[in-house]
């Protein structure tokens, strides 16, 4: 094997290792967020003046 093929296959290598990385972490974290509930949506008041005491 020439030291180019070397360089390639090292290449490749770590390539294939990050890739596998990401690949975990993206199961994760669809794992950890997938499991938050997000709460029911605030009412939207319409038509409504709201009265604030700002003193």
């Amino acid at each position: 094997m020439t030291r180019t093929e070397e360089v390639i296959a090292n290449a490749l290598a770590v390539v294939a290792t990050c890739r596998a990385e990401r690949e975990r972490d993206a199961e994760r974290r669809k794992q950890v967020f997938g499991r938050i509930d997000i709460g029911r949506p605030l009412p939207v008041v319409k038509g409504m003046q709201l009265s604030l005491d700002l003193h």
